[in-house]
């Protein structure tokens, strides 16, 4: 028997808490504010965008995964219908726009569990980003499991704050400002609804563990169960922070605590903080997972070098991709800020689901599931909130997106 392949260990349930532990932590603790403070009281309108091309997007992945159940997402999708070139966009905006995803997800533990600001909570980030790694070499079964029982006590704090906050009364907050009252409203609201889709990328860890669910047909079903969960709760937890900070949102560094206070649930403070280190560790440790396996596939390929395609012998996990991918986010988290990872993530991303939806529009009549118009749907939104980013954000992502194609180049010809 070979060792270079994964083993098919995780059920339908499995990559749903992995898809559902990615979309939590990283939505509800860490993309709100930097939302709110670009579309002012239009932020449930960039929530609602950002959920119909997420929405767009899962379709799309979920019916090329049916058809190529391996590791890689839309990497293997963009290599195996559109071409190599189309692959390796994808499989390179998700590596870039993950890496700094797992970046944000440390930096917003950090936040929660560290209230004191500056190298602690820098050093927090880089502590937590360490332990994961380390987990993930232990076996993808066991990774699925910590994700579990850390979204199982990131559900139950959620559901505490947003009955606390709900049904509290906040001291009339200011409220946040229209961003249609300006010249630049529209832009704002679709800048908000990027940093947005930021939260709803979970999903793509499911596709990208194509190799190691038992049942791929059933890739589907856990992609959109996931999403539909995610969306449910982000629209109920933005409303509820609305209602409680008003214009405080758009400067909170840990908005769901900061709620609860304002309602005068002091004393659920600490909780919510414990909650919220909770989600942002479950969440880091399905992104470290995700990614791996598409630099597997894309080492496989020489895409990447070709030794971050090795698998450990003994747990069958991409040890060396880990280990790399690991590095890699520590350098980040002591150099970046919050919101900066958060734009140049959903660049990445926005790119990765770009190829996903050109991907499955193209497909043959027996393949789809879907109507083809939401892969137009799917396609554009994202080329649009993708250059409604901020224009550093942009910048910073197209300028890596050119270094990867230079270094593919390099690698060809060697």
């Amino acid at each position: 028997m070979t060792t270079d392949r994964l083993a098919r260990r995780l059920g339908t349930g499995d990559a749903v808490v992995v898809g559902l532990s990615a979309m939590i932590g990283a939505g509800v603790f860490a993309a709100f504010a930097p939302a709110a403070a670009t579309a002012g009281s239009a932020l449930l309108t960039g929530l609602g965008i950002a959920a119909v091309i997420a929405f767009c997007n899962a379709v799309a992945s979920a019916q090329l995964a049916a058809h190529h159940p391996s590791s890689g997402g839309t990497y293997l999708f963009g290599r195996e219908v559109l071409g190599p070139w189309w692959g390796f966009l994808a499989g390179w905006g998700f590596v870039i726009g993950k890496t700094a995803s797992c970046a944000a997800m440390a930096m917003t533990f950090a936040a929660y569990a560290v209230p004191s600001d500056g190298w602690a909570q820098r050093g927090a980030a880089a502590g937590a980003v360490l332990m994961l790694t380390l987990a993930t070499m232990r076996g993808i079964t066991r990774t699925a499991r910590l994700a579990g029982v850390l979204l199982a006590a990131t559900l139950l704090v959620l559901l505490l704050a947003l009955a606390l906050v709900t049904v509290g009364d906040p001291a009339s907050p200011d409220p946040l400002p229209d961003p249609l009252a300006g010249p630049d409203g529209v832009r704002s609201v679709l800048q908000a609804a990027g940093l947005l889709f930021f939260a709803f990328a979970g999903y793509a860890r499911i596709a990208t563990l194509a190799e190691e669910v038992r049942r791929p047909e059933v890739l589907g079903q856990a992609i959109l169960v996931a999403l539909g969960v995610a969306v449910v709760l982000y629209a109920a937890i933005g409303a509820a922070l609305v209602h409680a900070l008003g214009a405080g949102l758009a400067t909170s560094e840990a908005p769901l605590s900061d709620a609860v206070t304002a309602v005068g649930a002091a004393w659920a403070e600490p909780v919510v903080r414990i909650g919220a280190a909770a989600a942002c560790l479950g969440a880091l440790l399905a992104l470290l997972a995700g990614v791996t396996r598409t630099a597997l596939a894309m080492a496989r390929e020489r895409d990447l070098p070709t030794p971050l395609a090795h698998v450990d012998p003994k747990h069958r996990v991409p040890d060396r991709a880990q280990l790399a991918l690991g590095a890699a986010v520590m350098v980040l988290v002591l150099t970046v800020d919050l919101r900066g990872a958060i734009g140049f993530s959903s660049f990445g991303v926005l790119v990765y689901y770009a190829v996903a939806n050109l991907s499955a529009l193209r497909q043959p009549a027996e393949q789809r599931r879907w109507p083809r118009a939401l892969q137009v749907l799917g396609l554009s939104g994202c080329l649009v909130l993708a250059v409604m980013l901020p224009w550093t954000s942009v910048l910073a992502g197209l300028g890596v997106l050119a270094v990867g194609v230079l270094g593919r180049l390099v690698l060809r010809r060697g």
